[in-house]
């Protein structure tokens, strides 16, 4: 005798939320990971200045150690960029261009004055150069349900 109850021909719907929302968060961290490390490369260690539309240089290493990505769980989106460089509005400027004060420091005196900062893009390349590349993360991305 065949028994089929009609309960099972249903999804369980919790365990495909459940599911769907661990291959959101996996996909999206793997996706802010690779955007980061793109943007991390792009900044290279040299010498002067870059060439404004192209990727800073980097002197001491700050922008690059500084760039992070997280996972956020209440808009279920992943937020990538420089974080931690209190009071410094350089991460902004490089990527977009604008003005910003440079102080320095000669003889004991400190003097600031206001320059003019031509954009060196670095995260948005950075994203467009992995874009391709992030719907092939969701294949398959759904797994145990």
């Amino acid at each position: 005798m065949l028994d089929l109850r009609i309960t099972q021909l249903f999804f369980d719907r919790p365990k495909v939320k459940r599911a769907v929302d661990a291959a959101r968060r996996k996909v999206l961290s793997k996706g802010g990971a690779f955007i980061r490390q793109t943007a991390r490369t792009s900044i290279r260690k040299r010498k002067g200045t870059s060439k404004p539309g192209s990727p800073p240089y980097s002197h001491v290493g700050l922008l690059r150690r500084f760039i992070l990505f997280g996972y956020d769980r209440q808009s279920e989106t992943v937020v990538i960029g420089p974080v931690g460089i209190k009071g410094s509005t350089a991460p902004r400027v490089l990527e977009q261009g604008g003005t910003t004060t440079v102080t320095r420091r000669r003889r004991g005196k400190r003097t600031e004055r206001r320059v003019r900062v031509a954009a060196r893009p670095y995260m948005n390349p950075a994203l467009e150069k992995e874009r391709p590349k992030l719907p092939e993360l969701w294949r398959n991305s759904v797994k145990g349900v």
